[in-house]
């Protein structure tokens, strides 16, 4: 049996690199898997590019250029422009000789430019059983990738409070619509990283009327590569102080909203007012874009890391660091939190999305309610009192839940269950 998976990028997005990583889970459980990416960055052999030339360098980016352009007369305002794709333009894939030589074709992320709804249609009607791993809600959304508070989406979209003229037949309702047509004509089964975004889901209109089969399965992770080592060693290696709690921070992106960044801003500002003592015995890690405002709001001493691409330098980050702090408000199962997990790092977050399916109150962690910072505060005290306990009890869920092998064989149930 040949599987193909499918997503836009191998390194970039959280997306890719859970795709990578199951790619990579699956084909040391003895599964046929190759991977097709519309840009390659990794050296792997059992990942393509579609185009590897300047010529089709440039084509990609026409197509990513052209689907921004394309949305900007609908849009609401321009900060939400990526938080709805049109999928309007992108590239045919039925004819590629990967596709056409798979038995299962395994969709991952294919938005911005990648595959438009046509392509997928094109997919779609091949005959070819199709898995869809669900990233986020855009599958079964008429456009918007997390519908936050809005539930149009239940009930055939429409209204969109991301469209500048949202109307009960706007381009959501639109789009849902072609989404039906699309997946009626195809054999799919959708799976959630998380229970949480697959009971999402099955709340759609769309799988509501199809009925396609669902199902739920963790993110895989390399737990020799990330797991547990001797902080000061590695603290050592880092140039990081070893006499100090070290807190670390970050996102892809901390600007993206949906990341409660102001949260995290205020849960450290008021862990300093109310116990300043800390600022001589905390001191934070940051990583990702846009690092400088912590600098800037924050009394305590930073080591801005900024972009970290390379995994081990990751990995060691969790390792170095006493506790992760995750802010977000909307998320599906971030790799950031499996991560930390697996290197027995606890993880102090908001009680949203998949985060509560990893992080257990108060046994490998800390969660409080959405936007309460001032509980995010008190979590990293608990975190710090109680670490060693915590710690253990981390890395004995990500080994429990995360295993590439268990991953990898759970798939392999689905992917035979079309045979």
């Amino acid at each position: 049996m040949k599987v193909l998976h499918i997503n836009k990028f191998d390194s970039t997005g959280g997306a890719a690199l859970a795709a990578v990583r199951l790619l990579q889970a699956q084909r040391a459980y003895g599964i046929d898997a190759h991977m097709l990416v519309l840009q390659k960055q990794s050296d792997s052999q059992y990942i393509t590019p579609i185009f590897k030339s300047i010529k089709g360098q440039i084509f990609q980016n026409l197509k990513f250029i052209s689907e921004i352009l394309w949305f900007t007369r609908y849009e609401k305002d321009r900060q939400n422009r990526f938080t709805f794709s049109p999928a309007r333009f992108g590239f045919n894939l039925h004819k590629h000789p990967l596709v056409k030589n798979a038995d299962i074709l395994h969709i991952h992320w294919i938005n911005q430019g990648f595959i438009s709804l046509p392509g997928l249609q094109k997919l779609t009607t091949l005959g070819k059983p199709i898995v869809w791993t669900l990233h986020d809600l855009w599958p079964v959304t008429g456009g918007c990738h997390y519908p936050g508070n809005c539930d149009n989406f239940t009930s055939g979209c429409g209204h969109c409070p991301l469209l500048k003229k949202p109307g009960k037949n706007d381009l959501s309702a639109i789009q849902n619509k072609r989404k039906e047509d699309i997946y009626s004509k195809g054999t799919i089964a959708f799976v959630g990283c998380s229970q949480w975004i697959k009971n999402e889901a099955e709340k759609n209109s769309l799988t509501k009327l199809l009925n396609p089969p669902f199902y739920q399965i963790f993110n895989p992770i390399d737990l020799n590569l990330y797991c547990p080592a001797p902080k000061d060693e590695v603290r050592r290696r880092l140039g990081l102080p070893r006499d100090k709690n070290l807190l670390l921070l970050g996102a892809a992106n901390i600007f993206d909203p949906r990341k409660g960044t102001q949260y995290l801003i205020k849960a450290l500002k008021n862990l300093a007012t109310q116990h300043p003592k800390l600022l001589k015995e905390i001191e934070l890690i940051t990583f990702g874009k846009n690092t400088n405002i912590f600098q800037e709001k924050l009394a305590f001493p930073i080591h801005d890391l900024g972009l970290v691409k390379d995994e081990v330098k990751m990995a060691q980050l969790y390792q170095a660091s006493d506790l992760f702090i995750l802010s977000s408000l909307q998320d599906n199962l971030p790799n950031t939190v499996v991560e930390s997990l697996a290197c027995g790092t606890p993880v102090v977050a908001f009680n949203i999305g998949g985060v509560p399916e990893m992080i257990h109150h108060k046994n490998n962690g800390y969660l409080a309610q959405s936007g309460q910072w001032d509980k995010l505060s008190e979590g990293i005290l608990y975190v710090l009192k109680n670490h060693e306990q915590l710690s253990t009890n981390a890395r004995k869920f990500a080994k429990n839940n995360f295993a590439p092998h268990i991953i990898a064989r759970k798939y392999n149930e689905i992917y035979r269950s079309f045979h």
